[in-house]
């Protein structure tokens, strides 16, 4: 029987006198809500929406449960599947509606798809792809997003893509915290582009991000 090298991660049964085997109970987790960011400077008389696609990701990833690895266990073709531990929603929704949060709280746009809007206004259409996220427990995430925004009324755009490394704290949360913090800095680069294109500036990309 494969372990996980840390007792966080040990799922193990007990038998009750009767025979009968407890349920560990689920633990939930949602990125909806990642750390604070101070809005964009942005002429807001101007009304600006955004429309933000379903995110691409691999597809062992597109499920609640999490999906981590371990530094302690075996090759790195191995990888756990926590079953107790999960997203409130498949991981792809789940950066679907960070996302959409997250750019709009930093950019004050509306996300169109609450939204009812005028054909004449503008909206920034916006293609997420996750193409690797390697959780490893007690150690980092490693992940590789890019992204690409259009602007509906002449199909300007850009396309830009970051890859982050994030130590971890131990444990499920020290996860949860690091794709948190990695979806932050991808939201935060996001909408500098929409900022960018909106004012009619050279969108810029961000440069490789390696934490420290």
């Amino acid at each position: 029987m494969t372990t996980l090298g840390r007792s966080t991660f040990f799922m193990m049964i007990a038998l009750l006198p009767t025979g009968c085997a407890s349920v560990l109970e689920a633990r939930f987790y949602t990125l909806s809500e990642p750390p604070e960011m101070k809005a964009l400077p942005r002429d807001l008389s101007t009304p600006i929406f955004i429309d933000i696609l379903p995110v691409n990701v691999p597809e062992r990833l597109a499920r609640p449960q999490l999906v981590v690895r371990s530094r302690d266990s075996g090759p790195e073709t191995q990888l756990f599947i926590l079953e107790q531990d999960r997203w409130s929603s498949p991981f792809n929704y789940e950066l679907r509606d960070a996302f959409a949060s997250g750019i709009a709280n930093l950019t004050g746009a509306v996300n169109r798809a609450q939204r009812s809007r005028a054909p004449d206004q503008i909206v920034y259409r916006i293609a997420i792809e996750l193409s690797q996220l390697d959780a490893i427990i007690d150690d980092s995430i490693k992940a590789r997003f890019s992204w690409t925004v259009t602007r509906s009324t002449d199909a300007r755009s850009t396309a830009c893509y970051e890859v982050i490394t994030e130590p971890v704290a131990p444990g499920v949360e020290g996860i949860v915290e690091g794709v948190q913090r990695a979806v932050a800095s991808v939201v935060a680069g996001i909408s500098k582009n929409v900022i960018e294109l909106d004012m009619d500036r050279i969108p810029t990309c961000a440069v490789q991000k390696k934490a420290l």
